[in-house]
């Protein structure tokens, strides 16, 4: 068996490591681990958690305790090491103990079964002494583990490290890359009426030959390529081939240009009917302190509530603060994990519960009855006469309000800017099972001025459903505005970055604004009109930059506006619609989010599905045809119509990424768990590569490409409510465009 071939058997697809003859050795030592001189932090490198380590004096020093059994009860690690089989690895390093003993060197799978590359052993003393041992690994993987291996210890000492290297292997760091066909279509399904394209990675100058096959391999249509050229963001030559002109409906169609041949995909009238349905789903399974249940989401998915007072957790209904911050604790239960993690966070909250909030209100003056059904979704509320769409989002706004200072303490009418664990929880942890306590962090003007947004907005649609719910929605909102007045200036800290995200933002000026339109649009009060001061740009929105978003609400309720104020933000949408249209089609793979720095940020796929409701808004405003099919060309990228030929939605697409990160959805870690259920948005491409699996396996990628589907990925391939809302909301979209 060839090397290529051994490393193909444990590798998922895309990604195919490039081979040589069998026996064949790097031309050059490539380095395996990251940080092993521990200059200034300890990342990526961790210790057991009875081994408590920092790094000091450009060592990472650990407390070896004394009585464990087992020389894997004392630890110091890093996982996610790659690793060829058939390969040497060389480790070396220098250590010291403040005692006499000897510990055990090893290389080795990150779990079971824990194939050993080399396991030996090193005897320590308080004299610096640099070691070298070398195997070969058996196993081809991206999850190797470099550890020292010291418990067993009749007594406590200090062992310290330091130069740690791990050279082997033929593939470069970053290199070995082969995304399988160069024909990258749309894996999921086409419209039978509507934009139908594929893009093709393809050296030659000139047209080219294409076919468009049905199942039984008959060419059903044919034509030439248009040669588009090279792509920057992915560094490919492109071609384009345009099949939009067949309509009949089926099953297993591919285009072949050459001997290359794309993924299956159908053709369909209504290729989004279930995602849309799958991709607001989501929600009701990252639900904190409710079961989620087996007969709504099936065995595999279904889990025990979390946070909820159980032990061992300590639950979210008498939270505290973090000391200093307050002496009061309160009941915020409910609401949605925000990501991998078990945080909560207003701020993206606020942004994902506005968005499903702004589906069903497009709904509403769009006439989508769909959108309007109670039954759309299996969740506990279903068949209670409201929409569906409304019940999820109802269950993130009432976490939201919970997040409010009570009256009577300082800050009243302020929210909190999130709630998390003290400190990281591993993978995999299901919610009933984190141990960690949570705490309240600091109010946030931001957060502050999220909660009177989305309350705003809940007041006025829910007046029809709810009128106690809606008045409830407003009175919070109208305080938090007021409080948020008083205090404009109190920031989350970019520091509190422990055990769950900052969520860092000194700008508030755009959530200023877009809580009044908010509230302009709810209570028609002229003392909110004038403070909405941002405007829609290219820079489109997000849970940071959320002032675009007052202009989408002026032109989904343009009655409740001034006309001047109408005409402005809607010249300005169709104005931002046309340049993402222009940067879709100026680039080999339909992406209407082209960064205008050349660089792809966290969680990419969400500036896509962003992109893409700003053209849905400006199709709604003009019913111009070019605005909806570039929306579908936009979801023709996020399933697989893209540099990497990858599905980013799992469960649409024959290569749809299903190892995204998350402490509940780890079936990469653990079989016995589930991979995240279809209509997960992954983040994708992220030319930053904040985490140790993308440093390892990406460096040198193109920007379009700084992807893995890894669950340990954690800058490329998380979750996050706030990217899953967009998709949904632009899934509903191309549904009844």
């Amino acid at each position: 068996m060839s090397v290529k071939t051994r490393l193909v058997a444990v590798c998922l697809p895309p990604v195919l490591l490039v081979g040589l003859a069998p026996g064949a050795t790097a031309a050059e030592s490539y380095e395996r681990v990251l940080n092993g001189t521990f200059d200034s932090v300890k990342t990526p490198w961790w210790s057991s958690g009875n081994t408590p380590s920092t790094v000091s004096g450009g060592r990472l020093c650990a407390e070896i305790p004394a009585g464990t059994v087992n020389p894997w009860n004392s630890m110091i690690g890093q996982n996610d090491v790659p690793l060829e089989a058939g390969q040497p690895y060389t480790l070396r390093f220098t250590a010291t103990a403040t005692r006499d003993v000897t510990v055990r060197a090893t290389v080795q799978l990150a779990t079971p079964p824990s194939t050993t590359t080399l396991n030996k052993p090193a005897a320590l003393t308080s004299t610096p002494t640099r070691f070298e041992f070398t195997g070969t690994s058996t196993v081809a993987t991206r999850h190797g583990q470099v550890a020292i291996q010291a418990g067993g210890a009749a007594e406590a000492y200090t062992l310290c490290l330091d130069d740690v290297s791990l050279t082997g292997g033929i593939v470069p760091p970053g290199g070995g890359w082969d995304y399988g066909s160069s024909v990258r279509a749309n894996q999921h399904a086409y419209p039978t009426a509507g934009a139908k394209r594929a893009s093709v990675v393809h050296d030659a100058t000139t047209p080219q030959p294409w076919q468009l096959r049905d199942a039984s391999g008959k060419v059903v249509a044919s034509g030439k390529t248009q040669v588009k050229g090279d792509d920057a963001m992915t560094r490919d030559h492109v071609h384009l081939v345009d099949f939009s002109s067949y309509r009949k409906a089926g099953s297993g169609y591919r285009i072949a240009v050459g001997d290359q041949v794309s993924h299956p995909f159908d053709i369909t009238a209504k290729p989004y009917d279930k995602l849309r349905r799958d991709a607001l789903q989501y929600f009701y399974h990252n639900r904190s302190g409710i079961p989620v249940e087996a007969k709504y989401v099936g065995d595999a998915y279904a889990r025990p509530a979390g946070h909820v007072g159980v032990a061992p957790n300590t639950g979210d209904t008498a939270v505290p603060c973090l000391p200093g911050e307050c002496d009061y604790t309160l009941d915020v239960s409910g609401g949605w994990y925000d990501a991998g993690d078990h945080g909560k966070y207003v701020v993206n909250g606020a942004l994902a519960a506005w968005q499903l909030m702004d589906l069903y209100e497009r709904s509403l003056y769009r006439l989508d009855l769909e959108g309007l059904r109670d039954g759309l979704l299996a969740i506990p509320e279903r068949d209670n006469r409201v929409p569906d769409v409304l019940d999820e989002a109802r269950w993130e706004v009432e976490f939201l309000l919970k997040m409010q200072v009570p009256a009577g303490q300082p800050l009243a009418g302020m929210a909190h800017h999130k709630i998390h664990d003290l400190a990281w929880t591993p993978h995999p942890t299901l919610p009933h099972a984190d141990a960690q306590p949570r705490y309240l962090h600091a109010p946030s003007t931001a957060a502050t001025l999220n909660l009177a947004a989305a309350g705003a907005q809940c007041a006025r649609i829910w007046k029809l459903w709810d009128p106690a719910f809606a008045q409830k929605c407003l009175t919070a909102a109208e305080k938090a505005w007021e409080a948020a007045g008083a205090n404009p200036a109190k920031f989350a800290p970019r520091e509190d970055s422990v055990g769950g995200g900052p969520y860092d933002d000194t700008d508030v000026s755009d959530e200023f604004s877009w809580a009044a339109a908010e509230l302009y649009a709810t209570t028609g009060k002229r003392e909110y009109l004038g403070r909405v001061t941002t405007q829609l740009t290219s820079a489109g929105f997000s849970w940071k930059d959320t002032g675009a978003l007052a202009d989408l609400t002026i032109v989904r309720l343009p009655h409740r506006f001034p006309v001047d104020r109408v005409l402005a933000a809607r010249s300005r949408v169709l104005k931002v619609a046309d340049g993402h249209l222009r940067d879709l089609r100026s680039q080999g793979y339909p992406n209407p989010s082209k960064p205008a720095d050349g660089q792809y940020a966290w969680g990419s796929t969400s500036a896509t599905t962003n992109a893409a409701m700003v053209m849905a808004t400006a199709y709604d405003l003009s019913l111009k045809r070019e605005y909806s099919d570039a929306v579908l060309e936009s979801m023709d990228y996020l399933l697989g119509r893209n540099g990497l030929n990858q599905s980013f939605v799992s469960g649409y697409g024959e290569n749809a990424s299903r190892n995204q990160h998350h402490r509940h959805w780890a079936n990469q870690l653990d079989p016995k768990l589930p991979n995240p259920p279809a209509g997960s948005l992954a983040g994708g491409p992220n030319s930053g590569l904040q985490d140790p699996v993308a440093q390892q396996n990406l460096p040198g990628c193109a920007p379009a490409k700084c992807y893995i589907d890894e669950i340990g990925s954690y800058s490329t391939n998380e979750v996050a409510i706030n990217w899953n809302s967009s998709l949904a909301w632009i899934a509903a979209f191309a549904d009844t465009r």
